[in-house]
């Protein structure tokens, strides 16, 4: 496990919590092709993910801008529909600048 290279502050973090309902179709292939889309878009710094019942992915961006082409982003909206439709009970999404981080790592 890696966390993302986010490079100097300021950048912006897309937090998605979600819960998933029992419906796999698709689910694992849609976000391996998604995580390969959102990696080639300009402002992409980088993401991570878990999940243990409920489940967070946080992707870094540049800019605001970079995330609005990221939502319009034509493979991500056929995901998003397929999302409501069968992958998810429920989620919300928060966009928050990230003014200062730090890190520890243990020798």
């Amino acid at each position: 496990m890696s966390f993302a290279k986010t490079g100097a502050t300021p950048y912006y973090a897309v937090i998605f919590t979600s819960v998933r309902t029992d419906v796999d179709d698709g689910y694992e292939e849609t976000d391996r092709i998604l995580c390969d889309a959102a990696e080639k878009l300009p402002g992409f710094l980088g993401s991570e993910s878990a999940r243990n019942g409920i489940g967070i992915t946080v992707s870094y961006w540049r800019d605001l801008e970079s995330i609005a082409a990221w939502k319009a982003d034509a493979t991500h909206l056929i995901a998003q529909k397929r999302g409501r439709e069968n992958w998810y009970e429920e989620y919300v999404t928060r966009v928050c600048k990230v003014e200062r981080d730090y890190s520890f790592k243990k020798a």
